[in-house]
């Protein structure tokens, strides 16, 4: 099955696709897997015939700075989502990709899995231990009453390991390489919509359990002086831009945001290269409260500690913009006196995208061939286009 012209001519104009991520693949990484089986199709043929009929049109001037372009389906992503998370990401196809800003700026609804005792330089089970903490103190009640200063509007620190650039550098960059950024990493404004403990996990109870990798010498110095800047207490309000700068050290100059029509990251390029920014705005919000550090120090747990049976909960949530759950994890742990860190995570909706079979391309579709993955695709393309048919005549008959 191939779109007719008069589609593709359609959905050049605006088409989002939900892919269904999986574990373990980067969302980067969804975007150069649809484009390897969209570029050869018959499905987008179409497309590709009237982008090439569009290029002949072009003056001499534009088809020499073309000249080493590569023609192929343009795809983006409306909102990253980390190579441990799975669930719903958001794709654009085609002229599809201005669009994605208005996903970036949506709502989302996420499931995870927090588990406590020990804390990583990603906040995440894929990271490698910077601490671990006492548990035994950790219940059920415990989490439910911290959880109280994390809804609403609120400050968070993003994690380290994120796109957020400092001095043109990405702040994953300087993890990297075992350096400190040149500023503190400042507190962003997000809202928490809803939050509350879906299941609770006593210790010995569960599978999910720590990194087998710790960190040691200087790399862990590094990591633990990072960790220890999140323990003084972060402004009421932010300063600078929320979008995908933090501020520049000594210095005055005030940059404008870079066009959030990005889409990539946790790894992000500019929409030139089809994608759009893991730092989505934050949303206009009354003055925000940041979460209470934990009141006591945590104490450091003996190398010869026994093999980790900690407690886990899984939380569900839905927040704004920018929100990071890692972070989340991180901060909870704190907040409950020992450390944590997040072992699973599910983007289960994104606008009014859900993670259901009949709302989502599943990824292994695209190795099943095009008879299997083309029909979806050419369904998702007409919905789409009928829904904004409807919305345009709605809003020309008011």
């Amino acid at each position: 099955m191939s779109l007719s012209r008069a589609k593709a001519k359609d959905f050049d104009l605006t088409s989002p696709i939900a892919v269904h991520k999986p574990q373990g693949v980067t969302s980067a990484d969804v975007i150069r897997t649809l484009q390897k089986h969209f570029n050869p199709s018959k499905t987008f043929k179409p497309w590709l015939e009237e982008e090439r009929a569009r290029r002949d049109r072009e003056s001499k001037f534009q088809r020499k700075r073309r000249r080493h372009q590569r023609l192929e389906v343009k795809i983006g992503h409306g909102g990253t989502l980390d190579p441990l998370a799975t669930g719903v990401l958001i794709t654009g196809i085609g002229k599809g990709t201005k669009s994605l800003q208005d996903f970036l700026a949506c709502t989302k609804s996420y499931e995870t899995i927090v588990t406590f005792g020990a804390e990583t330089d990603t906040y995440d089970s894929l990271g490698k231990i910077v601490r671990r903490a006492p548990y035994e103190h950790v219940t059920r009640e415990a989490v439910e009453k911290a959880l109280e200063q994390f809804r609403g509007n609120i400050m968070q620190k993003p994690p380290i390991f994120s796109a957020l650039r400092v001095n043109g550098k990405k702040l994953y960059e300087y993890a990297r390489e075992g350096k400190v950024p040149p500023v503190e990493i400042q507190h962003r404004p997000v809202e928490v919509l809803n939050m509350e403990v879906v299941e609770w996990y006593e210790p010995g109870t569960h599978e999910y359990k720590w990194p087998e990798e710790e960190m040691t010498g200087d790399e862990k110095a590094v990591a633990e002086q990072l960790l220890d800047q999140e323990a003084s207490v972060p402004a009421t309000s932010a300063e600078g831009d929320a979008t995908t700068k933090v501020p520049e050290a000594s210095s005055t100059k005030r940059k404008s945001p870079p066009p959030a029509d990005e889409v990539k990251d946790d790894s992000a390029e500019a929409a030139k290269k089809q994608k759009v920014s893991e730092t989505e705005a934050a949303p206009a919000a009354p003055e925000p409260t940041a979460p209470e550090p934990a009141t006591t120090e945590v104490p450091a747990v003996p190398a010869e500690v026994p093999k980790p049976q900690p407690p886990a909960v899984k939380i569900k949530m839905t927040v704004t913009s920018g929100f990071y759950v890692r972070s989340l994890a991180h901060d909870l742990g704190k907040a409950v006196g020992s450390c944590a860190l997040m072992s699973e995570l599910v983007r289960s909706r994104q606008g009014d995208y859900e993670l259901s079979p009949d709302r989502v391309l599943e990824y292994q579709d695209l190795d099943a061939g095009e008879e299997v993955w083309g029909p979806k695709v050419e369904k998702f393309l007409t919905e789409w286009e009928e829904k904004r048919a409807a919305k345009a005549e709605a809003e020309a008959a008011q």
